[in-house]
């Protein structure tokens, strides 16, 4: 058996050898459509099905408030699925788990002062590594003794890959201060270099005690105190016998006395009620936490559909390849079964080539798929959102790999295969491989084939389509701003120890300063950059109306004198602010057109007031409108525009120790990074500055819709170009196959014209029955689409015939060649070949 399959392995590669050209297309065509394939899986693979990097990962569970759940308050951190409170009481009361952790995720400063450099933080509570089962490298980790309300002397903890580029890999780090925030702390602890943490798509850097929080804060206080403040995560690793569902019923029987004991006392009755009827909930926690999973797991799901159509149109394109090659060896195959060979024997010897095939694509494919999966984890990593993500070639993804191998093995060779040792071998012989005038087999193998190419490729072709013209709406959608040459300064007064009084002459004094930059044609504060992820709002009551009972909710900001004006959005009515909006005068806002539409029913609103939403035993502020400005985007560009208000950086009562600047400047932002760190440094070097441009933060923020629309256009260039070359090849094998016919039309006094038109019919039908078949498949695919596109519908009639005419043109040059040749033949030379 051994021998025998050993045989028909060599016999496939002295096949293949005598054939380099075609050899090399099928290998490429396979390598492209695996690779792609592989490389979206493990990135799937990592994402969505590795497991965190601890002792039994299938005993954690994650505990969070179950969806819908209404939770009102301070929300700092993407880790804010529970407050200090809850975790504190769900330590004591908790009777699933055999023990619990939690975690905040964070970013630490590591410069003293100047431009900042950031290191991926996390607060962790004492049983964090003992509950995961993670050990140290060297050092220790926390430990409860570590994380109490004193907190004494805080230590941290350190990643491998930390150690080595910010520590040297020098085993005596241990002991020594790493600056985080300004504040010294020594490094106790160094983990293993599998741990990253527990969020896939992260890798943290250094880890602190949950009660270091107090330390690292500008007031001393931190969030644990406040019971508001969201800002922990919680997992727990269950009791023996006890499963998830058990743990669900038993927490949710624990959230009604958990939410009466934790309640915020600033919270009005309104907001107390919906706050204690919160439930708690289980869910699995063995594959981690993952905010990249929620951003990216549909379009990744998507690009594998997408590079599985590639991957089938290439099958068929091999398939129609192997036909070709069959057909020219109809008579030595004939004659071998003449002889007494076994037509399994011949199968197997067929399937053997494709074998081999399929081989040399999966091993180049895997290769390729190394290069892909990084560079697409590369795409979408930005500077505030480096991503890591373990791309491993395990056993997930060589399975994968070898399943593909197999597959397309059997779909691009078996019916080949078997339809080649099918003919009778007398009728074999006498024909020896070329058809007479029995005209077009119009339903044949080779025509299925080509139809399911074009139908698949109209369907990636509309997606990319979809893709493209969504992202060009998205990226020409009135913002409100006008981003061009606006630079972005986040500023960190925490290490200068600014008291709260002395800040709003700080934040006046470095405006000035930036103002009068060379370059700098405007400078204004804001409290937080737009479309930077964060976010405030609060109920408003408009008029007489209280905001407690109102039921009307609008977003807010604070900016300083200039901002609009720095900005590009355009005054419609009042003013902005200016030296008169101060704590001393009276409290006014300006706010959007959604806003005065939305609470006052029209447009002009300039002397009207609202009512401002205040914590429970404080009377609320009658703020009065001062100005109306142009709609702006908020949170994202895909938003419809929110209602607005903005309230004067000067009138703040509680100043942070940190604040951003907005500058507009002539010529290049970046050219200006010095003199913008030679001014604050004059006022205090001790400050820290991070850069960036709002039109960088416009495109980072598009990344997702930039990558599907790049793969999806990539992808169906790829399957057109495939699907194109598969409709040459069958009509140039049909125009072969039928040069007696054609030569004998011609010599009885056809048109040569009229041949030309014969073969693009023959184009043209083939075409139109892939089209027709590929809008009906497009149509149901574009559903699965939907919620990714922006300012279009699935069904886009002009995505869908772009598409049908881009495939339609494409493919009746692709028939012209053949339709040339077939016209130029010469009857006489083509009738001796009968």
């Amino acid at each position: 058996m051994f021998e025998s399959f050993a045989q028909d392995i060599s016999y496939g590669l002295r096949q293949l050898k005598k054939s380099p050209g075609f050899t090399f297309v099928a290998v490429a065509s396979l390598a492209l459509g695996i690779g792609a394939n592989t490389a979206i899986f493990e990135l799937v693979a990592a994402i969505r099905l590795q497991t965190l990097p601890v002792q039994k990962p299938e005993e954690l569970v994650s505990v969070e408030f179950a969806k819908g759940s209404a939770r009102s308050g301070w929300f700092s951190t993407r880790s804010a699925r529970l407050t200090s409170a809850h975790w504190e009481h769900l330590q004591k009361h908790q009777q699933s788990f055999s023990g619990v952790l939690a975690w905040s995720a964070t970013r630490f400063n590591l410069a003293d002062g100047g431009e900042a450099r950031w290191a991926e933080g996390l607060y962790v509570s004492g049983d964090f590594f003992r509950v995961l089962g993670v050990s140290p490298l060297i050092g220790r980790t926390i430990t409860t003794a570590d994380d109490t309300e004193a907190c004494p002397n805080p230590g941290a903890v350190v990643s491998y890959a930390f150690w080595q580029r910010e520590l040297g890999g020098d085993k005596s780090a241990l002991g020594r201060n790493i600056s985080l925030n300004g504040r010294p702390v020594p490094v106790i602890g160094i983990t293993k270099p599998e741990f990253f943490g527990v969020e896939m798509g992260r890798r943290y850097d250094v880890a602190i005690p949950v009660c270091a929080d107090r330390m690292m804060a500008d007031d001393g206080k931190g969030r644990i105190p406040i019971r508001h403040a969201w800002w922990l995560s919680m997992m727990g690793r269950l009791k023996p016998g006890m499963t998830v569902e058990k743990a669900r019923a038993q927490l949710q029987a624990l959230s009604p006395g958990m939410m009466e004991a934790t309640i915020s006392p600033t919270y009005k009755a309104q907001t107390a009620k919906k706050y204690l009827a919160n439930k708690l909930d289980a869910q699995e926690g063995g594959t981690g936490v993952s905010n990249l999973r929620r951003q990216y797991e549909q379009p990744l799901w998507l690009l594998m559909a997408t590079t599985g159509l590639v991957l089938l149109i290439a099958c068929a394109n091999l398939a129609n390849l192997l036909l070709a090659r069959a057909s020219v060896r109809e008579r030595e195959l004939a004659v071998r079964l003449a002889l007494g060979a076994s037509r399994n024997r011949l199968v197997r010897q067929l399937l053997a080539e494709s074998l081999l095939l399929a081989i040399m694509g999966a091993t180049l494919g895997a290769g390729l798929a190394q290069l892909l999966s990084r560079g697409l984890i590369t795409f979408i990593s930005t500077t505030d959102n480096p991503l890591f993500v373990n791309l491993t070639l395990d056993w997930r993804v060589l399975g994968f790999t070898a399943l593909l191998a197999v597959s397309t093995c059997l779909l691009f060779g078996l019916l080949p295969a078997l339809r080649a040792t099918n003919m009778p071998p007398s009728a074999a012989i006498r024909s020896g491989g070329r058809s007479v005038t029995s005209g077009p087999e119009r339903f044949s193998l080779r025509r299925i084939l080509v139809v399911t190419q074009v139908a698949f490729s109209l369907v990636l072709l509309t997606g990319a389509l979809l893709f493209v013209r969504s992202l060009r709406n998205l990226m020409t959608t009135d913002s409100g701003y006008k981003p061009e040459g606006i630079m972005t300064v986040d500023l960190d007064f925490s290490r200068g120890q600014y008291p709260k009084e002395r800040r709003p002459a700080l934040y006046r004094e470095l405006s000035d300063k930036l103002a009068v930059l060379p370059g700098v044609q405007a400078a204004a504060q804001v409290m937080m950059t737009p479309m930077s992820g964060s976010g405030w709002n609060n109920d408003i009551g408009p008029d007489n109306t209280q905001a407690a009972s109102s039921g009307k909710q609008s977003f807010f900001n604070r900016v300083g004198p200039g901002y609009f004006h720095t900005m590009g959005t355009q005054l419609l009515a009042g003013r902005e602010f200016d030296e008169r909006d101060n704590t001393s005068g009276p409290k006014v806002a300006v706010v959007n057109e959604v806003f005065a539409k939305k609470f006052f029913g029209k447009a002009n609103v300039v002397g009207r007031t609202f009512h401002m939403e205040a914590p429970a035993g404080k009377q609320e502020d009658l703020i009065q409108i001062v100005g109306v400005v142009k709609n702006t985007k908020y949170y994202e560009l895909r938003e419809d525009f929110l209602p607005i208000g903005f309230f004067p950086m000067a009138q703040d009562e509680d100043p942070g120790p940190g604040l951003s600047m907005v500058l507009r400047v002539q010529g290049s932002p970046l050219e200006l990074m010095n003199g913008v760190k030679g001014a604050i440094a004059g006022v205090n070097p001790t400050i820290g500055i991070e850069f960036k441009t709002f039109s960088t933060q416009l495109e980072e923020s598009l990344l997702r819709d930039r990558l599907m629309a790049t793969l999806s256009g990539a992808f169906a260039l790829l399957a057109g170009l495939l699907a194109t070359l598969g409709l040459y090849g069958v009509i140039a094998y049909m125009v072969a196959r039928r040069r007696n016919e054609i030569g004998l039309r011609i010599a009885l006094g056809a048109d040569r014209g009229k041949v030309i038109r014969l073969v693009l019919t023959e184009t043209g039908l083939l075409l139109v029955a892939g089209l027709v078949v590929g809008v009906l498949l497009a149509q149901w695919a574009a559903r699965g689409a939907a919620s990714m596109l922006y300012g279009l519908q699935p069904w886009d009639p002009v995505s869908t015939m772009v598409s049908i005419a881009l495939l339609a043109t494409v493919g009746l040059c692709a028939g012209f060649g053949p339709a040339r040749r077939a016209a130029a033949l010469e009857p006489m030379s083509a009738l001796r070949e009968e």
